[in-house]
């Protein structure tokens, strides 16, 4: 059964925004986010999926439809009847089911490096690379360093990864890679009018820009695209200000 999640609410604006992190980390990741946000025009609500930092003990199937249906919940404990998300990475796909399950309540749509609703194919290599990582830190390093462009420093890579490891249930984890990956709703939202912002990271190897001409800018009439020059995958942490001043520039246009 559903259930509102745990969550941090920042703001006091009438344009309310539900955030979903990523697949390694819980709402913390968005920390660097915080200080620079207009708390005056918006409402933040930063949750912390099944699984994950405070809502680490939570029972659950872990999946992107269940965690949808939690941000659901979520903003009807709020008393949201009308929201924005954002989400990054998986959270991006995720923000796609609560679009699919609840299409009239969405004002926008921000993916962050976000999972196309196609889902994400990975090869033999990768899959191993990815599934084992729930288990092995290194190969969490692995692909945090990867996505990011194989250009960050280290205690950066060292403190993503313990946090990654501190804030997550390794079989939550290794669940939501099956749904993540291998789910795919693009022909039930292919169409949809909801305006979307979609950011990509120059130097994100695994979802870069191309990736989301081919899908989210293909199967959104009304999605715009940006890349940020100077980022990989955690564009929230690499150019936390950017972020701030894009993503707001849009919700206040939508």
């Amino acid at each position: 059964m559903a259930h509102a999640l745990p969550h941090d609410r920042l703001g006091s604006g009438r344009h309310a925004v539900l955030v979903v992190h990523n697949w390694f980390a819980d709402r913390s990741s968005f920390a660097a986010l915080h200080p620079w946000l207009d708390t005056t025009t918006f409402s933040y609500v930063f949750v912390d999926l099944r699984g994950y930092g405070q809502a680490v003990g939570h029972a659950g199937e872990y999946t992107v439809s269940e965690a949808a249906e939690d941000v659901l919940a979520t903003a009807d404990a709020l008393e949201l009847p009308e929201f924005s998300v954002i989400g990054h990475s998986m959270g991006g796909m995720i923000a796609q089911h609560v679009l699919l399950k609840a299409p009239n309540r969405l004002r926008c749509l921000v993916g962050i490096s976000p999972v196309p609703a196609s889902g994400v194919p990975l090869d033999e290599e990768s899959w191993e690379l990815f599934a084992a990582a729930a288990w092995n830190p290194q190969n969490r390093r692995a692909i945090i360093d990867m996505t990011s462009g194989n250009r960050l420093p280290e205690p950066w890579l060292e403190a993503a990864v313990r946090r990654s490891v501190e804030r997550s249930d390794r079989n939550a984890f290794r669940r939501y890679l099956d749904s993540w990956a291998g789910t795919d709703i693009h022909e039930r939202i292919a169409g949809t009018e909801t305006p979307v912002l979609v950011c990509a990271g120059a130097h994100d190897k695994a979802l870069p820009p191309e990736v989301m001409r081919k899908t989210w800018l293909r199967w959104y009439p009304n999605a715009e695209l940006e890349v940020f020059a100077d980022a990989g995958h955690y564009a929230p942490e690499e150019v936390p200000l950017a972020m701030v001043a894009l993503m707001e520039g849009f919700l206040t246009r939508s």
